[in-house]
């Protein structure tokens, strides 16, 4: 692999904070210029932004242009589902507002899916800590900048990890989760190619309840974050309960905030595009915390 670089020139819904830290992803990091660097499959990037352009550069396994316009999904108008999302209601609005730079990242559903089940109870300095030890013991190094960084491992690559070397790189109650999950994917009883190319998102959310450690929550990040990309799902946490619960709801103790009432209320109020407004409310959520 050689060093590649690719510009994005006039790019309006594009801001490397709101996608990078609005929870979807765990492999970027911010850096002390304000760029972010980040690993995904065996590509290590740097990614910038200066006044309208986007300034991708780093260590690609095929073409970078190629290689950024199908990860970060650029060939979407993100501009027309923010005109469409902003017609609901001024909360949704003002939401956009905050996060109008949010891309939903199209990530490989096998890292997804580990990561995901990594996520449960969890914070994300801790979960990006776990992964990346994880990736040091099982993935491949790229050196890129005279720095080590390394792939997510291969099922094949994890399918080597006992419980006890799970347990060893701070899984905690979710090592025998990841190594059952691992294992049923390692040996073909669970087909993610078969996954991919299922139609129906209610067919896709059953089979991956079927996998070790993931529950309705998990299931919903999967099908929003990853390459199955639906946009018909609403991940709900304790953020998004808030935010639903005191926009709309109102109920005096958001903990007693039914989950299918929240979910029937986002399908009825932004239909299939729910899974983008969730991003845009928890992101606000968390930001004006």
């Amino acid at each position: 692999m050689k060093a590649q670089e690719y510009v994005l020139d006039n790019c309006k819904s594009f801001e490397p904070k709101h996608i990078f830290e609005c929870g979807q992803c765990f492999r970027w990091d911010k850096e002390i210029d304000g760029s972010y660097t980040g690993i995904f499959g065996n590509n290590v990037l740097n990614v910038s932004k200066n006044n309208n352009s986007i300034i991708f550069k780093g260590m690609c396994e095929k073409d970078i242009k190629e290689t950024c316009i199908k990860y970060f999904d650029l060939n979407r108008d993100y501009e027309k589902i923010k005109l469409e999302l902003s017609k609901i209601d001024d909360n949704l609005k003002t939401s956009i507002k905050y996060g109008n730079g949010i891309r939903i990242l199209n990530q490989d559903l096998w890292e997804t899916i580990i990561s995901f089940i990594i996520s449960a109870n969890n914070n994300i300095p801790r979960i990006k800590g776990i992964i990346n030890r994880i990736s040091q013991k099982y993935g491949k190094e790229i050196v890129y900048n005279n720095k080590s960084y390394y792939t997510f491992p291969t099922p094949e690559e994890l399918s080597k990890a006992s419980v006890e070397d799970l347990r060893n790189v701070g899984l905690g109650f979710r090592d025998i989760r990841v190594y059952k999950t691992t294992q049923k994917i390692y040996n073909k009883e669970f087909d993610l190619e078969k996954l991919q190319q299922e139609k129906e998102t209610n067919v896709i959310r059953e089979k991956l309840l079927t996998l070790d450690g993931v529950g309705p929550k998990v299931a919903d990040c999967i099908i929003l974050f990853s390459t199955l990309k639906r946009f018909d799902v609403f991940p709900i946490d304790v953020w998004v309960r808030r935010v639903m619960n005191e926009l709309y709801i109102k109920n005096e103790d958001e903990t007693e905030v039914n989950k299918k009432e929240i979910e029937q209320l986002a399908r009825e109020k932004y239909g299939n595009l729910a899974g983008i407004a969730q991003q845009y409310l928890f992101f606000w959520k968390r930001e004006t915390a």
